[in-house]
């Protein structure tokens, strides 16, 4: 589990089974040395695990339906800078939103501007059906950043976020441009609020329990 709070940028690379990832060049702050062998590690948004250490990164075994349903594989092939986060531990603080690292679909930039001293950046959707999950104010991880909704189409498929110059500088962002492609996860709390209220497959079970907390199923 993860947060959307970037603690450091990279570069990502193919290899032999995999991907490997470099530490971009910064000072302090979290960094290659902190990793174990076995943790997780948001790239882009998408969850890798560390199979293998090196002074300046790590190697993470990606599958192929993760190459298919990220742009991991296209930054690899170019060696193209990544957002990098650390696994969320239990005592830390939730600066962000809950993000799971699993990445529900592809957006595509549909424009990038300056704004006084931040900038606007327009999403949208390339599967439309996930516009349901986006709403005004929403919170959404776009390549492992958490923002905020700042407005939306009315199905939700296409969106826009006000980046401030903090989030800006210290990630990928800066780098979009109209076209590129973006992995997008949608709120958690939206997915399970969601399945919860279509009944899923209990549905006598969740009847009983929106029966308790006041709902009307």
């Amino acid at each position: 589990m993860f947060t959307g709070l970037v603690q450091a940028t990279g570069t990502i690379e193919r290899v032999q089974g995999g991907v490997r990832l470099r530490w971009a060049a910064s000072e302090g702050g979290w960094s290659a040395h902190d990793l174990a062998l076995g943790e997780s590690v948001a790239v882009d948004g998408v969850c890798l695990t560390v199979a293998e250490r090196f002074s300046d990164g790590f190697r993470a075994d990606v599958s192929d339906e993760t190459l298919r349903r990220s742009t991991l594989a296209a930054r690899a092939e170019r060696r193209g800078a990544v957002n990098l986060e650390p696994a969320l531990r239990l005592a830390d603080r939730l600066g962000g939103h809950l993000v799971s690292g699993h990445v529900d679909g592809l957006g595509t930039v549909l424009a990038v501007a300056a704004e006084g001293e931040s900038w606007r950046l327009d999403l949208a959707w390339q599967d439309p059906a996930y516009g349901r999950y986006v709403c005004d104010k929403a919170s959404v991880c776009v390549n492992g950043i958490s923002l905020t909704v700042a407005g939306c189409s009315p199905d939700g498929a296409s969106f826009w976020i006000a980046v401030i110059p903090h989030t800006w500088r210290g990630t990928t962002l800066q780098g979009l441009r109209q076209g590129d492609g973006v992995n997008l996860e949608a709120d958690l709390l939206a997915k399970y609020t969601e399945r919860l209220l279509a009944g899923g497959a209990q549905p006598d079970l969740d009847r009983a329990w929106l029966a308790e907390h006041g709902w009307q199923a």
